[in-house]
């Protein structure tokens, strides 16, 4: 367990800068933090991502910079900006499973075009100097289209690959196929990470993610995301009380002395709050409230 790595995945809208720094400072724990994907959109790649991976709102906390792309120039241009911010680690988005990425034959809908990433992979190695990962489905539509990206894969100059062992059509639902992990775990040359309804962290708990021919000695760590989002205490001894109250108090500093009235504000708290594992009676009041006042009177028992 010493040993393992801890990855905190992506969320978008919830899983930025401010946040992520926030559970860096109050709770640590991770090795890499992975920011919301960076993507091209109407051609330009989006200003709002950028100043997300700007390296100054980045400063001190482990992040990983993730792209998506559909083809080798998309990949290009991303990498391209994100080299000419200083990054030399960035991770690919093989993984997303929302219509809208997949139509586009991004995230999982990659996975159907191993031709592309052809492209993507001569495009890795012509940057050396850049620390690459991969993040991916089973495939989107059946197993058979992740096994046959494998070749290309193992050919990509690859730190890790994680995997969440569902299907790109499946999103969320049902339960992660363990089985299926493990097959892939025969067939991939890289360090595996797993990522999939990792709920609390412990020996025990691991061992029971993995079939009883595949040790976790294995795989080189996890990845976990809406879990860690609902208990960020989880990779710590501190009492949840005392994370979300300091972690709070950085994230309601950025929102009220960068964000413009009540309403840009309270969805940037709102967010906060989204997935965390407190009474349901306590979030209603604090995802009701509409105005800043009661807001205030809502999360009054942080300071209890």
């Amino acid at each position: 367990m010493n040993d393992l790595y801890i990855a905190f995945a992506p969320l978008q809208g919830y899983t930025d800068a401010v946040y992520r720094r926030a559970h860096w400072e109050c709770v640590g724990g991770v090795d890499e933090y992975y920011t919301p994907f960076v993507r091209i959109e109407k051609g330009e790649i989006r200003k709002k991502d950028l100043r997300d991976t700007d390296p100054a709102a980045n400063e001190g906390v482990p992040t990983v910079p993730q792209v998506i792309a559909r083809d080798g120039d998309e990949f290009a241009r991303l990498c391209d900006t994100l080299q000419g911010q200083g990054w030399e680690r960035i991770d690919l988005n093989m993984g997303c499973p929302f219509p809208m990425q997949v139509k586009a034959g991004r995230g999982s809908g990659l996975l159907q075009h191993p031709e592309r990433i052809g492209e993507i992979q001569k495009e890795m190695l012509r940057r050396p100097e850049v620390a690459f990962s991969v993040k991916m489905r089973l495939g989107q539509e059946c197993e058979a289209e992740g096994l046959a990206a494998m070749p290309i894969i193992n050919e990509m100059p690859l730190v890790h690959v994680t995997l969440h062992p569902r299907l790109g059509k499946q999103q969320y639902k049902g339960i992660a196929n363990q089985e299926a992990f493990a097959r892939f775990m025969e067939n991939i040359t890289h360090p595996l990470i797993f990522n999939g309804d990792i709920q609390q962290l412990s020996s025990h708990s691991l061992s029971l993610l993995f079939t009883p021919s595949h040790s976790i000695e294995k795989i080189k760590g996890v990845m976990i995301g809406r879990w860690l989002l609902a208990r960020p205490w989880m990779l710590s001894d501190k009492e949840p009380h005392e994370v979300v109250r300091s972690m709070h108090a950085i994230v309601y500093r950025h929102a009220t002395e960068h964000l413009c009235g009540d309403s840009q504000i309270l969805s940037r708290l709102h967010a906060f709050w989204e997935y965390l594992d407190i009474p349901p009676k306590e979030k209603k009041v604090i995802m009701k409230a509409t105005t800043l006042r009661r807001y205030h009177e809502a999360v009054a028992f942080l300071n209890r």
